[in-house]
């Protein structure tokens, strides 16, 4: 497919062309992934096979819940003095 222009409206808002969204099964209420890699904005459709490339990425890492309230005992701490 060739490039095509297309313009951001006034509320951040961009409309991918029919024939694109047809292409990629896009349909009101798709939701896709965002990614801005070297200055690039990547969408890519959310489907199955992306949820089988992504599922168990952020496994094994530190809870963010957990994080998230130790940072705010941390906070807590720092205003009590």
């Amino acid at each position: 497919m060739d490039t095509q222009m297309l313009t951001f409206s006034t509320k951040g808002q961009l409309v991918i062309p029919a024939e694109v969204r047809a292409e990629l099964g896009i349909q009101p209420g798709s939701r896709v992934a965002l990614t801005v890699e070297n200055a690039r904005i990547i969408l890519q459709p959310i489907n199955e096979r992306l949820t089988k490339k992504l599922r168990g990425r952020f496994s094994g890492g530190p809870s963010m819940a957990d994080q998230l309230q130790q940072e705010r005992r941390e906070d807590r701490k720092q205003d009590k003095y």
